[in-house]
């Protein structure tokens, strides 16, 4: 470890001898000698304490606390604190700024004290921008982290409203494949019952059938209820025409009591059959009766023949029907229709 050499006094002629202060000497009067910066050479050594430089003090104390511990440590790596008591191990930390401040080679009249910062001590300028560098980094990825949980979050969205709408359509598609099952089976079943009523109608009109018959045979419809004309007094026809030729039998429609027998002006001769719920049918313009009033018949029974008497333009059977007895009738088609029987 280098140390401090002593200061040498500057060398002066043995025939010259100055001392500080006035006086006489044995060989004359005495030199006032001022030391002066310009007269003094430079006293040159390798530890020098800087002058004080804005906020250097906590420099110098550092470079001052490095020799130090370099002092104390020496050859041995040991320093005695005092008398009697155990060695202290000192670990010299790695400073790389010592030497540039121990070094011999410092330029100008002073050497600059270190404004470094205790908390960059040791570090070099590679080392500060690497740390720069490493700051940057880390704000940078949590920039792209943050952009990556919003883009992560964005997509979580959209895939929830994706899958929300595919629900939806899916819930929205199965309702109306419901809707549609629920029509058709709707559907079906009114079909199937109205196939069912038919049917149950068709058996009863063909059981119905059984006990009601048509009134004659061998016969051409020539003219319908509601027919317009001026061949009937009232303005139109009030019943239902069965041409044939005289003669021909007169049958019972369906069983019942026969109110009325005989002739009735323009209807010729007439037979009134009330049935049992009260339904009055008319057989007009016969040649012959073959039934008296409080007569009872059954389906099928001949009760005269066809002819034309009356107000008539030839030989046919006028059938009306008065429901209950009615002045006005209702159409006979529809009536013999109803009973399963087709004119």
């Amino acid at each position: 470890m280098a140390s401090n050499p002593p200061a040498q006094a500057p060398s002066y002629p043995p025939s010259q001898t100055h001392t500080f202060g006035y006086g006489m000497d044995d060989e004359g009067p005495r030199e006032e000698w001022n030391p002066t910066e310009e007269s003094l050479p430079p006293i040159r050594g390798r530890h020098r304490v800087s002058k004080q430089r804005g906020g250097g003090g906590l420099a110098r104390s550092s470079t001052v606390l490095g020799v130090g511990v370099i002092a104390a440590v020496g050859a041995g790596g040991m320093a005695t604190a005092a008398p009697g008591k155990p060695p202290v191990s000192i670990s010299v930390p790695d400073l790389p700024s010592v030497g540039s401040i121990l070094s011999d080679d410092s330029s100008g009249d002073e050497a600059k004290g270190s404004t470094t910062p205790l908390t960059s001590a040791g570090l070099t300028t590679a080392d500060t921008e690497q740390g720069a560098t490493d700051a940057g980094e880390v704000l940078r990825s949590r920039i792209m982290q943050q952009a990556e949980v919003q883009k992560d979050q964005a997509d979580t969205a959209a895939q929830q409203a994706a899958q929300t709408a595919a629900v939806k359509k899916a819930a929205d598609a199965a309702a109306a494949e419901q809707k549609a099952a629920e029509a058709k089976e709707t559907a079906a079943k009114k079909k199937a019952e109205e196939e069912a009523a038919a049917k149950a109608e068709a058996e009863r009109l063909a059981e119905l059938a059984k006990s009601y018959t048509l009134p004659t045979s061998s016969y051409t419809i020539t003219s319908t209820f509601g027919q317009a004309g001026a061949l009937w007094s009232s303005g139109y026809h009030t019943g239902l025409d069965f041409a044939a030729p005289t003669g021909t039998l007169i049958k019972a429609v369906h069983s019942g009591t026969v109110t009325e027998a005989g002739w009735a002006g323009s209807y010729g001769y007439r037979t009134i059959l009330t049935l049992d719920d009260g339904t009055e049918l008319w057989f007009c313009h016969q040649s012959s009766i073959s039934v008296s009033v409080g007569q009872k018949v059954a389906t099928g029974d001949v009760i005269g023949r066809v002819g034309a008497t009356g107000n008539v333009t030839g030989a046919h059977l006028h059938l009306e029907v008065h429901p209950d007895g009615s002045e006005t009738g209702i159409d006979p088609m529809a009536w013999l229709q109803s009973k399963g029987l087709n004119p």
